[in-house]
Order: C-alpha cells, then structure tokens, then sequence
C-alpha cells in the first residue's frame, strides 16, 4: 500500500517523505518506488531533525495502525488519513479519538473502494433513479486466504480480526451508496476452515433511510464481492466491485464508464487521495468509523450459531 500511495502522490505532484519501521520494510519499499525512505519510525524520523508532516498517510498492518497513528499526532501531524480500518477493535479507536479531538487533529479512514470509478458511476445511477430501494451484500473470500495470511507473515492478531481488516471494504461501500443501519440482526458461525472464528454469515436490516437490505458471506467455498442495489427499474450491480451493470428484465447488461486512472494506479487511490489533500474528501472520519464498529460487530458476532 505504501508504495501504491507513493505512486499516486508523486502523480499528483506531491512531496513525498517515506517513514517506516524496519530496515528492512525500507529497503523493499525503496527499491520499489526508488524513493528514499527513514526507518526507525516517527520518533527516529522527528529525532534526526526533520520537519512534522503537513499531511500524513499511515498504510501499516493493521495490528499497527492505531499506535503509528498515535504517533504521528503526537509528533503534531493534524491531517492523517488512516488505512482501513483504523484499528482492529473500537477501543483503539475511542483512545485516537479522544488524542484527535484534544489536538484538532482529522482523521480520515481510508476505504479506496469508495473512490473506485464503478462506485462513483453507480452512486450516479442510484441518484438518478431516484435513490435506493433495497440493496444486498456479500462479502466472500478465497477458501485458502488463512494459509496465504500466514505465508506472507501476516500478523496474528489481523488473521484473527480479518473481518474487520478486510470485509468491511464491502460493508462500508454497501452502506457508503444506501445510507447507514438504523436495525440490524445477523447470525453467524464457525465453519471447518475457520474454527474457532466465525466463517458464515447472514443477516438483514434497515438503514436510516428506511432501505431495507440483507447481506451473506460464506467464507468456506470461494466467492466473489459483490453490492446489488434495487431501484427504480431494476438492479444496479457491482460484481465485482469494480464494474458496474444494470439488471433489468433478468438481463444483466454492462454499463460503460470512465476508468482510466483506476487502470493506471491501484483502483481508487487517486481520486481517495485527491480529495484528502483538497480537503473535500467524504471518506468516514475517525468518529464515524467507531460507530461503524458496533455495527461490524454485530455482523461479526451477531446471534452465533453451532454448525456441523
């Protein structure tokens, strides 16, 4: 990621300044953007006697986000914008909040998917059609991603809340299109390739708005991502995500859209970190995303169920 952002900031003219952790990460990171970068942190950055950030963009692990994060607002960084999803339980996030608001600080979560050309082309539809009037989502995964986690030294502590760090990707475009959950009741349980943690889902609800919605996942076979929005007329599909079709009749038929620069950089950076530096961003703001997590956790540890 680090190095994706680094691809789209130095597109967008920008003066990019790399800190990492290891020396390690550095050198990989690097010889990859051929961008000089600092190990040793933050701290170590700060320490040699360089200047505190006017902006900040933390693309670490997940298990690491929120403590890199705290750092880089005590070192007087007041514009971050924070990987997805922020932190890998709310607590974290109350005590980033409570730094954030003693220090002025904003903090944005970084859900690209919202800023893919297929969601912006989709949230047109949707408006157009005079707004959504039922959506589902599904939010699947391959059967071997636990193995892969554990090749790529992915740490422990992300394996084990990989809901959080990745499905939320779906959930928050989902919602991001039809609007927020005012009730919501889920179901899951532990599946074979999981257990101990959950692996099946469902559930239902209804957001702010009155839209009521569903939603599935079932992460023991593979399957895809995938948000269809009723309106109107028919289904406006993602599936994938980053294409865009329109259901009508039982037809499915693609719809064209504008996707050069999601084809250049990895899909959505650009425009997601355009906005933030601009200042017009609409990405959820590190107060929003705590509330967002009672809702993840009900999707997550909604009415667990015993399966066979």
């Amino acid at each position: 990621m680090g190095s994706a952002y680094a691809a789209v900031l130095k597109a967008l003219d920008q003066n990019v300044v790399a800190v990492g952790r290891t020396s390690e990460g550095v050198e990989i990171f690097s010889a990859e953007t051929s961008i000089k970068a600092h190990a040793g942190g933050m701290s170590a950055y700060l320490a040699a006697g360089n200047s505190v950030p006017q902006y900040a963009i933390i693309a670490v692990d997940p298990s690491q986000l929120s403590d890199v994060t705290r750092e880089t607002i005590e070192a007087g960084c007041r514009s971050v914008l924070l990987e997805k999803p922020g932190g890998l339980y709310k607590e974290e996030l109350v005590k980033l909040q409570k730094m954030a608001e003693a220090t002025g600080a904003r903090v944005e979560i970084a859900y690209n998917r919202r800023h893919l050309a297929s969601v912006l082309k989709a949230r047109e539809m949707i408006k157009e059609s005079g707004g959504a009037k039922s959506f589902t989502f599904e939010f699947n995964e391959r059967t071997n991603v636990k193995s892969v986690l554990a090749q790529l030294g992915v740490e422990k502590q992300t394996q084990e809340r990989w809901f959080v760090a990745n499905s939320t990707h779906v959930i928050d475009t989902a919602f991001y299109l039809c609007g927020e959950p005012r009730v919501l009741d889920g179901f899951s349980a532990a599946g074979p390739l999981w257990a101990p943690l959950p692996s099946l889902f469902s559930g239902a609800g209804i957001t702010e708005g009155g839209v009521p919605f569903s939603y599935h996942a079932n992460w023991e076979v593979p399957g895809p991502w995938d948000v269809v929005i009723g309106v109107d007329g028919g289904n406006v599909v993602l599936r994938p995500l980053e294409t865009v079709a329109f259901e009508r009749d039982g037809k499915i038929e693609p719809v064209e859209f504008k996707n050069e620069i999601d084809q250049k950089y990895k899909p959505g950076l650009y425009h997601q970190v355009e906005a933030f530096l601009s200042g017009s961003s609409d990405l959820p703001l590190l107060s929003h995303q705590i509330k967002r997590f009672d809702w993840y956790e009900k999707i997550l540890n909604g009415r667990i169920l015993p399966h066979s």
